[in-house]
């Protein structure tokens, strides 16, 4: 007997199905960190007779605790301090629109405000955290009413944040350092995750099983590698002699990693010794001793002779001699200025404004005397990074609701005076790095934590009012997103898949033009799998949207699998180049190179691909790698128009 169970839907068993994340290691450091942050500096504020002043340095600092994401502690200073700063300065405008007593046309103003959050969220990860601290706190000063002037709040919420970055500096150098942990403490343990990776994939050559799995880990960790040793480092600071080394062995790491995705294409296994040479490196990272010997594969084929290469190259650069410099992966400015103002930025900052706008109207239409919360929470809840739109409102409603429930209980035991909510706020900050696993948990967390605040901000009793005004904001937001050309998930895919295909394309010119240098086919190789790793992150996003937004955009992953499929086989294609194969042909270059671009004009405007001539399956047959990237750029082709034409 054959049983038929139907299946859910995406969009209604994801905000479950994000739980099965909670479970693994606890970020004890993290922890600390939020314990020793929150609480403190709201307990002096009390026991000094300035609970206000305590409220504001408590806000900066639970900010703060939210952008303590696993990281090095360098690039942990901007991630936390560039949206503190873009805090402070929402802070002082909106409590210039709150003294301009200027009744419901706030929500105007406001709004300005949320339109310029929206354009710079589109800019990356840390400039989206800055945009929803400059519209959030720019609601709250406009609407929070404290008794200290806006210069002083502005200057205890800085402090509040620096107050954390002052712990997540110096308990790393206090605690004794654990051999394996959740989060990465320094930049070296993010290079040795590059080396455990590269282990991985050696170790899936050959098979079928965890091939992709092991690549896509690799390139997340690459991304954290890159990210920790490039990006988001303090202006005008210079690498210091560690830093150096680092970079240097990370563009060792770029070299075995073309050579092992060269074995990967060619599907040869290789020996267990020598799938461990990499594991044998990140433990030289980790513990600053020598690797000792190094297992390389026979040069038997291309593949084999750049991996022997390359792990030559690397027992030379781990004894101390420089590697070629490789640079900066990630967008630059121009990059930055085009996601501004290009068709997501503009999309998405009219959202925010429409949701921060509307949602003020209605606030201040009810007469709440706290207006603040309804818009504030559709500021948060906007924000697409968090998931799909459906899942973070159920989940904001949830955790909500647990959290005003708890949070009544106290209330209900220790009365509406004394110094517990202090006790309250120092838990809640500490089980931060834990509840950012899913957002439920998270809204369960922050909701107790944000009540203490507000309670001894002089407002006792608001729980209640404040899960009324979570779930108007919920509302707002759901109904903003069912409105098309506001930054939905069809326009943050087409924009993510457009980058990534240019990438792509980007990346093959260089493997075909003879004259390009290796560290620039290797940074664009590296910024080719990060732009498809975001591509593909948007993508499963868009995919567990409600109806009608994920019903279709689910079906572009495979367009994503194939544009991976053509990096891995240019990939190949610049090893066989480097070891004497010949050149192929202009046109073939130019014709792959029109499919390319053409298919990126074709997702970006969100129609099929134009018909382009591509050489056939024989005619690339003396070069395989290229044949494969004809197949592969055919493949996407394909079914980018078929999925288009079904959209």
């Amino acid at each position: 007997m054959y049983s038929f169970r139907p299946a859910l839907p995406d969009w209604l068993t994801h905000p479950v199905r994000g739980l099965r994340g909670v479970a693994g290691p606890v970020p004890w450091g993290a922890v600390l960190r939020g314990a020793l942050g929150v609480g403190p500096v709201l307990g002096a504020g009390v026991a000094a007779g300035r609970p206000a002043m305590g409220v504001m340095a408590g806000l900066g600092a639970m900010f703060a605790h939210v952008n303590d994401v696993p990281a090095t502690r360098s690039t942990r200073v901007v991630r936390i301090g560039l949206p503190a700063l873009a805090g402070a300065l929402g802070l002082l405008a909106g409590a210039w629109l709150g003294g301009l007593g200027i009744g419901m046309w706030i929500a105007l103003g406001l709004a300005v405000v949320g339109l310029v959050s929206g354009a710079v969220s589109a800019i990356g990860p840390v400039c989206s955290a800055a945009g929803v601290q400059l519209v959030v706190l720019a609601i709250v000063g406009a609407g929070m009413p404290l008794p200290i002037s806006p210069p002083v709040r502005a200057a205890l919420l800085l402090a509040g944040a620096g107050w954390v970055i002052l712990w997540a500096t110096l308990l790393p150098r206090l605690l004794p350092r654990r051999r394996h942990g959740a989060a990465l403490p320094d930049d070296r343990y993010a290079v040795a995750a590059v080396y455990d990776a590269l282990a991985a994939l050696l170790a899936a050559v050959g098979t079928e099983r965890g091939r992709t799995t092991a690549r896509r880990r690799l390139t997340k960790a690459y991304d954290t590698a890159y990210e920790a040793l490039y990006v988001h480092r303090l202006p005008g600071r210079r690498p210091s002699a560690g830093e150096r080394l680092l970079r240097d062995r990370l563009a060792v790491a770029g070299a075995l990693s073309e050579a092992a995705l060269t074995l990967l294409w060619e599907g040869t296994r290789v020996p267990s010794r020598v799938a461990r040479t990499p594991a044998l490196l990140a433990r030289s990272i980790r513990t600053g001793r020598p690797p000792g010997p190094l297992a390389a594969p026979a040069p038997s084929t291309p593949g084999g002779l750049a991996a022997h290469r390359a792990v030559l190259l690397a027992a030379r650069v781990f004894d101390g001699e420089p590697a070629p410099a490789v640079g900066a992966v990630g967008p630059g400015w121009r990059e930055r200025l085009r996601r501004l103002t290009g068709s997501a930025g503009r999309e998405y900052a009219a959202r925010v404004a429409l949701c921060v706008g509307v949602g003020t109207v209605l606030a201040r239409w009810l007469a709440e005397p706290h207006w603040y919360w309804l818009p504030a929470t559709a500021a948060f809840l906007v924000k697409p990074d968090l998931g799909p739109l459906f899942s973070r409102a159920v989940c904001r409603a949830l955790g909500t609701a647990v959290g005003v429930a708890a949070f009544a209980g106290l209330d209900a035991v220790a009365g509406p005076h004394g110094a517990w909510p202090v006790g309250v706020a120092a838990v809640c900050a500490a089980l931060i790095p834990v509840s950012v696993r899913h957002f439920a948990t998270q809204t369960a967390v922050l909701t107790p934590l944000l009540l203490a605040l507000v309670q001894l901000g002089g407002d006792p009793g608001a729980g209640y009012a404040r899960l009324v005004d979570t779930l108007l904001g919920c509302a707002v937001v759901l109904a903003a997103g069912a409105l098309p050309g506001l930054g939905g998930p069809r326009a943050q895919v087409s924009v993510r898949l457009s980058l990534a295909v240019r990438a792509t394309r980007d990346h093959l010119d260089r493997v075909l033009a003879a004259e390009a240098p290796y560290p620039v086919r290797l940074r664009l190789r590296r910024e080719a799998y990060r732009a498809l790793a975001e591509a593909r992150r948007a993508v499963e996003v868009a995919g567990a949207e409600h109806p009608p937004f994920g019903r279709d955009l689910a079906a572009w992953a495979p367009v994503v699998t194939a544009l991976e499929e053509i990096v891995d086989a240019a990939t190949a294609c610049g090893v066989r180049l480097d070891l004497g194969a010949a050149q192929p042909d202009p046109a073939l270059a130019d014709r792959l190179r029109a499919g390319l671009s053409d298919l990126a004009e074709a997702v970006a405007a969100r129609r099929p691909p134009a018909p382009v001539p591509l050489p056939a399956a024989p005619a690339v047959a003396g070069c395989p790698t290229l044949a494969d990237v004809t197949a592969g750029l055919r493949k996407a082709r394909r079914l980018a128009a078929a999925t288009a034409q079904a959209a």
